[in-house]
């Protein structure tokens, strides 16, 4: 989470940052992800209601750039996903895309955003995965998300690299406001995340992130 320097009172702006790889050890086929679960510190606020939206519907069939340039003003977030793809009949091979994240009407008053990603292999296809972020109160946790890995190149792909930033902000009233905005308690932020694969495994870790008041 940046910046490091946050009021310990009232929120201001930051971006969060996630950075998801994986490897098959000992030239063992790399295992298909199909959920990625965050748990994000309590100390913060969505501020979903202050973006434009962008509809599902705008963003089907979509190029990356299409799809920013339809919905470019409800853009909160950019990344990178990467994955491999076994195809029969063809030597192991990896495929890139860049991802964006739309701010989207929210789900049952929930803010929720549309993650964008697209592949060319077996076929060309946007792919879709709407992301509800659901407030939640379990201790030093105010946040969860749960994002739903979509199936890659039609099953034969797995992801190897899942690395997003969200945290756009605009100007209200002359004052900067964040898609996502947190202030400074006991000096750090946290995020519990777990993986979870199609085989049962799951990969559970903890994440701080120092932070500290203005000097």
């Amino acid at each position: 989470m940046q910046p490091r320097e946050l009021p310990t009172k009232g929120n201001a702006p930051i971006t969060l940052n996630s950075t998801t790889r994986i490897n098959a050890k000992g030239g063992s086929t790399t295992p298909t992800l199909e959920t990625i679960d965050f748990l994000i510190d309590k100390h913060g606020a969505v501020n979903s209601k202050l973006f434009p939206t962008c509809k599902l519907s705008k963003l089907e069939g979509t190029t990356p750039a299409q799809a920013r340039q339809r919905c470019g003003a409800a853009l909160v977030g950019k990344g990178t996903g990467k994955a491999l793809v076994t195809l029969p009949g063809r030597a192991p091979f990896q495929i890139t895309s860049p991802i964006s994240f739309f701010n989207a009407a929210p789900t049952g008053g929930k803010p929720t955003l549309i993650a964008h990603a697209y592949e060319t292999v077996p076929a060309p296809k946007a792919l879709l995965v709407p992301i509800v972020i659901e407030k939640v109160s379990r201790g030093r946790y105010g946040f969860q998300v749960q994002v739903e890995m979509p199936e890659i190149a039609g099953g034969y792909g797995a992801a190897t690299l899942a690395e997003a930033a969200v945290g756009a902000t605009r100007t209200r009233n002359g004052k900067k406001v964040g898609y996502v905005s947190a202030h400074c308690s006991g000096g750090r932020l946290q995020v519990e995340g777990v993986l979870s694969f199609t085989n049962g495994d799951r990969f559970p870790t903890t994440l701080t992130s120092p932070c500290h008041p203005p000097r």
